[in-house]
């Protein structure tokens, strides 16, 4: 008869309850399915970046990329640039006939209004990063679910292949055992036969 598998008995399912401590069915969906995918031997990392790059939309791109723009030194140094240049020509270039003379009204409104419409756009890329950044953390929760079940079961495999060692070791030595006690009693045996059939050497050898 073949000996069963160490690793027959070895449970995925019972493997996830003893990390989870509770019944599948009672999990959130989350975690169930990381459950099902490591039952059913599936993959759970995946890439996050591509995910999302894929659902954007046209607003999405440009809130990044207004976001991008703005928090960079390239933007604060010509936006500096750029209001040096209005003062100087409304100032010095134009003198009297300046369409925004000083305290340059003009000037203060533009500003108002790029503020007034920057900052929701930032703040709309900067709610995209945040929700990418639960789900980047909720990905790395799943894969160290998934690593901590497979470790586990790489444990239970490593006991279940000692235990197996320990029977084999335990049933070796009680075949030497019974093989050098059969070794003696032939020994012993035959020690016994030699004796009676030569009394005549024993006699000679006696003093």
């Amino acid at each position: 008869m073949k000996p069963s598998s160490p690793f027959a008995r070895i449970d995925p399912r019972q493997t996830a309850r003893k990390l989870l401590q509770t019944e599948l069915d009672g999990l959130p969906a989350d975690e169930r399915e990381v459950i099902e995918r490591f039952i059913a031997r599936r993959s759970v990392s995946r890439n996050i970046v591509r995910e999302l790059d894929s659902t954007r939309g046209l607003g999405d791109r440009i809130a990044d990329r207004v976001a991008a723009v703005g928090g960079s030194w390239a933007f604060i140094g010509s936006f500096v640039v750029a209001l040096v240049a209005w003062m100087l020509f409304n100032t010095f270039v134009l003198a009297r006939q300046a369409f925004d003379p000083y305290p340059y009204i003009l000037l203060n409104l533009v500003l108002s209004c790029v503020a007034a419409l920057q900052a929701p756009i930032i703040m709309m890329s900067q709610n995209r990063q945040a929700a990418a950044d639960r789900l980047g953390a909720q990905h790395d929760y799943e894969v160290n679910v998934k690593a901590e079940l497979e470790i586990m079961q790489v444990h239970e495999k490593l006991n279940a292949l000692r235990e197996r060692d320990w029977a084999v070791l335990v049933e070796l030595q009680n075949r030497q055992i019974q093989m050098l006690q059969r070794l003696l009693e032939r020994q012993a045996g035959g020690g016994d036969g030699e004796s009676a059939s030569n009394p005549e050497r024993q006699d000679r050898e006696s003093p």
